[in-house]
């Protein structure tokens, strides 16, 4: 949950500094955010903060890695169920 309020929080962040054209955050890292778990976050930093949008890797990337996370916890929860 933590991540996901550093990386939605990191998402407002980057899209302020491109408006005052500042140093802006790695989209390695804004990507990576989301990578360790920040990718809800993520997504609903780019639609809150319309930033990112427009990029086919945040617009494709991060619900990918939504789907990816989802289906890991789905593999580990029936491959672990005492059924």
């Amino acid at each position: 949950m933590l991540i996901n309020i550093v990386t939605f929080v990191t998402y407002g962040v980057d899209k302020l500094k491109a408006k005052k054209q500042c140093w802006r955050i790695l989209e390695s890292t804004l990507i990576g955010l989301g990578v360790i778990g920040g990718s809800l976050g993520a997504l609903i930093g780019m639609q809150i903060w319309h930033h990112k949008t427009q990029h086919n890797v945040f617009r494709f990337g991060i619900p990918f890695i939504i789907v990816l996370q989802i289906t890991a916890v789905l593999l580990y929860l029936i491959l672990n169920s005492k059924i």
